[in-house]
C-alpha cells in the first residue's frame, strides 16, 4: 500500500521560506518520478514542480527561481524548498508519484497535503 506523507507547511510572512518534505512508503521510490501539486480555494490544482528518477526537474513558470525540488532516494523522500514566498503561493501542497508524463495529469498516488499560508 503506497503512502505519501507530507510535512513542513505552516504560516510564513511574504519573502520567507519553507521546506516541504514527503516521505514515501510501499513503493520502489527510486524508479518513480515525484511531484508537488498545490490547490488553493476556488482554483484548479496546479503542478508546481516534478523531479524524474534521474534528477531532471521541471517547474511551473510562477515558481521558477524561487522553488527547488530535490529527492533523497536513500530516505525515500522528496523535498520542495520554497524561497521568496508570496501570498499567491498560499495553498494546500500535495506530494504525488508516478511516471514523468502521468504527473502532468495528477500522478498515481497523492498525500493528504500540507497547508502553506503566506501572510503578514
Amino acid at each position: 500500500q503506497v503512502q505519501l506523507v507530507e510535512s513542513g507547511g505552516g504560516l510564513v510572512q511574504p519573502g520567507g521560506s519553507l521546506r516541504l518534505s514527503c516521505v514515501a512508503s510501499g513503493m520502489i521510490f527510486s524508479i518513480n518520478a515525484m511531484g508537488w501539486y498545490r490547490q488553493a480555494p476556488g482554483k484548479q490544482r496546479e503542478l508546481v514542480a516534478r523531479i524524474g528518477m534521474y534528477g531532471s526537474t521541471d517547474y511551473t513558470d510562477s515558481v521558477k527561481g524561487r522553488f527547488t525540488i530535490s529527492r533523497d532516494n536513500a530516505k525515500n523522500t522528496v523535498y520542495l524548498q520554497m524561497n521568496s514566498l508570496k501570498p499567491e503561493d498560499t495553498a494546500v501542497y500535495h506530494c504525488t508519484s508516478g511516471t514523468w508524463s502521468r504527473l502532468q495529469t495528477g500522478g498515481d498516488y497523492w498525500g493528504q497535503g500540507t497547508q502553506v499560508t503566506v501572510s503578514s
